[in-house]
Parts: C-alpha cells; structure tokens; sequence
C-alpha cells in the first residue's frame, strides 16, 4: 500500500508545513516513534476556521477542521522522516475541541481525523485515542490534534 497514491485517490495534497508558533519542534523522533506537536488546521499560514464548535462552528466544520490538522500533522511527519511510506503505525491520537458550552460530541469532530489516517495508512492507521473538550485553542482556533506514530 502507498500513502501518497492513497491519498492521491482521496483526491488530496499533503500541504507545505505551517509555520511554528513557540519554541518547539513540529516533530520529535525518540527510537522509532514520532511524536508531533499539535497541529491546528492552518491553511497558508492562516486559520481555516476559527471559534468554539457548537457556536461559530457546526459539527461537520469542526471535522473538515480535524481533517486539516491530520493532513498538517502529515506535512511535518514527512518532513521529519522523508517518505510517509516509511509508518509502521499509527499510536496514538490526541485531539483537543474547542467547545462551546453543552457541545459534547468532541469524538465525533475527532473521528473524521481518525477516518483520515485509517483511509491513508489502512490497517495501519489504526490507533489509541482520546477527543478533549476545552474552553480555547490557541489562535481561537477549533480543533488541535497530535499523534504518535511507529516508522520503520
């Protein structure tokens, strides 16, 4: 199986890395894990979305907006690594939603990210999660998300 031609099926481009808002790194190997920051759904530099979902935001944008924090997650794995061809796995996923109160379906706005890596890694995207509501994001963005991933 070949990411990049899966995801080429999917009709999608892995973007050019957003720019790093602190002092960090986008992405830390330690053996053969990658653990990468978290990844808002910045789009040429700039928030696609921004707001709390369940107010600003309707459920489905909040997930376009988990969709474009994986695909940034991609941008600085490959970055990181060279070839995304090169993940055994998928580990573990962290999303964070900004919520407006009462909103409380944060696994499901998380769940069209976790969609994304198992349509782009199949079997492999598989992975131990946890969707957290917050009060604010960085930037008044929606959606963070990290992952963990095994590379060969």
């Amino acid at each position: 199986m070949d990411v990049y031609e899966n995801l080429k099926k999917l009709g999608l481009q892995i973007p050019s890395p957003p720019p790093v808002g602190g002092k960090y790194v986008p992405a830390k190997q330690v053996g053969n894990l990658v653990y990468t920051s978290g990844q808002g759904p910045i789009v040429e530099g700039k928030p696609a979305y921004t707001g709390k979902v369940g107010k600003e935001l309707s459920l489905e944008q909040g997930q376009e907006a988990a969709k474009i924090c994986i695909l940034n997650t991609l941008s600085v794995l490959e970055k990181a690594i060279g070839n995304l061809n090169r993940v055994k796995n998928v580990v573990k996923v962290l999303g964070f939603v900004a919520s407006a109160p009462n909103f409380n379906q944060q696994p499901a706005v998380i769940n069209a990210g976790s969609q994304l890596l198992i349509d782009v890694f199949g079997d492999k995207g598989q992975h131990a999660r946890s969707a957290i509501g917050t009060n604010e994001l960085p930037g008044n963005i929606p959606v963070e998300i990290e992952v963990i991933f095994e590379i060969e």
